[in-house]
């Protein structure tokens, strides 16, 4: 396995290439890197050319210039591709890497040949919010108040914040600072519900059974609305089957691939 880098729009994007055969791209969660993905990575490069890239704003790939929303890492992740070369590849994605994942599809037909979405975080609207993603959601807004209050605020609102994090099990969303505070900010506002009829590709809907930040009832919403999508439930796994059970994520994900080769 290699780990390059690779400058695009004036950003360095740092990422892991391994294998041989159909390329494979992997996008990661928030606050996740190329690095949480290296286990299933060596796996699934038995088989194909995977290419996990560090997200602008985590692993060791350059921050965004200015707060970001899903396009604009949408037309960095185009580009990305282009630099390779490629034309017609498979995509996984998970959590924050699975909402881009899924609008990159719904938009890019032709570039995508078949997606795994894992704990996609896809929707976004306050109906749809469950009560640890409304915690985020309010805290993350309740950042800007404290902020512009005494020290005495922050502190009791950071030491409050981490706390209530790791309590609802979003605490990776607690660890943002500068651009990608207000980066997060903006994906959390987006719902990307309305893309999923337009994803007309072969799609894996892959989730942990114990998922406690996208609800296990956010996987069969997506199976309901990505036609002809397939779901695959991973038991005693959590939000990151990834890292739990990286044997058996990767090989659901190797074998739903090689039945569309």
């Amino acid at each position: 396995m290699k780990e390059e880098k690779i400058a695009i729009d004036d950003l360095e994007i740092n990422y892991k290439i391994a294998g041989q055969g159909e390329p494979l791209l992997i996008w990661h969660g928030w606050g996740g890197s190329s690095d949480s993905w290296q286990k299933v990575q060596e796996i699934l490069a038995r088989n194909f050319q995977v290419i996990s890239l560090d997200l602008p704003g985590f692993g060791k790939s350059s921050n965004p210039p200015q707060p970001w929303k899903t396009d604009d890492y949408l037309a960095i992740l185009s580009k990305f591709s282009e630099k390779f070369g490629l034309e017609n590849f498979y995509l996984v994605g998970h959590s924050f890497g699975g909402g881009l994942a899924a609008k990159f599809s719904a938009k890019n037909l032709q570039k995508v040949r078949a997606l795994v979405l894992i704990g996609a975080a896809i929707f976004r609207s306050k109906k749809r919010l469950n009560w640890r993603q409304k915690i985020a959601s309010v805290l993350a807004k309740a950042g800007s108040i404290f902020e512009k209050m005494p020290l005495i605020g922050k502190s009791l609102y950071s030491l409050a914040r981490r706390f209530l994090y790791r309590f609802v099990g979003v605490h990776d969303y607690s660890r943002v600072n500068g651009v990608m505070k207000e980066t997060f900010k903006n994906v959390i506002n987006e719902d990307l519900g309305s893309y999923l009829s337009q994803i007309k590709i072969p799609t894996l809907v892959l989730w942990g059974k114990d998922d406690k930040s996208t609800p296990l009832e956010d996987a069969f919403a997506l199976q309901k609305l990505i036609v002809n999508s397939q779901i695959k439930i991973i038991e005693k796994a959590n939000h990151s089957p990834h890292l739990t059970q990286p044997e058996e994520t990767a090989d659901l994900i190797a074998s739903f691939f090689n039945s569309r080769a």
